[in-house]
């Protein structure tokens, strides 16, 4: 797949939204890309997801243990690429603001893991999954995701295997247009749930 008939899938998932959003980077956007929408459908999540897989693995010259994301928006990603992979799958979740593995799930020492989010924006999250991943005795050998809005940048201290590169501009709390400033503020994302 090409990265128009990507964001096309996102663009019938009717997954780019336009508004003001407060990201869970805590920077600001016109625009939001809700992966939700794209994964609610069994068929293109798995389109989507066994593409993902594809790239990853071309890079990853060992053999894989587990498919690690973050929740909440890694979880369905995370899933449907572990599946396309024939591994198991874990996630984390936030507890009092920190990663933690719940529902029995476990990282054996030594496991060769991959990381999946849905969207990297700045990395935090999968900066965060990471060092949870390294605290359990994994060993991080690669990381994707469905979207990589950073363009790239995003600091993680491995390569980033994504669909898709897309450029939405960012603003900071303190330096938002005034012609989003007059719109009512959307909190999309899942950092602060506990």
């Amino acid at each position: 797949m090409n990265k128009e008939e990507i964001i096309n899938e996102f663009i019938e998932a009717g997954a780019l939204l336009e508004g003001h959003f407060e990201l869970s980077s805590g920077l600001h956007s016109a625009q939001y890309i809700q992966c939700a929408r794209v994964m609610m459908d069994h068929y293109r999540a798995e389109k989507l997801c066994k593409e993902l897989a594809k790239i990853i693995m071309t890079n990853i010259k060992t053999s894989v243990d587990l498919v690690v994301s973050p929740a909440m928006g890694g979880v369905l990603v995370g899933y449907e690429v572990a599946r396309q992979l024939n591994l198991p799958s874990v996630f984390f979740e936030r507890v009092n603001g920190r990663f933690e593995l719940r529902r029995g799930f476990e990282i054996k020492k030594g496991f060769k893991c991959l990381m999946i989010e849905d969207i990297i924006t700045t990395g935090m999250s999968s900066n965060e999954c990471i060092a949870a991943i390294k605290e359990h005795g994994g060993e991080v050998i690669g990381a994707g995701c469905l979207i990589d809005r950073s363009m790239g940048t995003a600091e993680i201290g491995l390569p980033i295997a994504s669909l898709a590169e897309i450029y939405i501009e960012t603003y900071e709390a303190n330096s938002v247009p005034d012609r989003l400033s007059l719109i009512p503020i959307t909190k999309p994302g899942s950092r602060k749930i506990t």
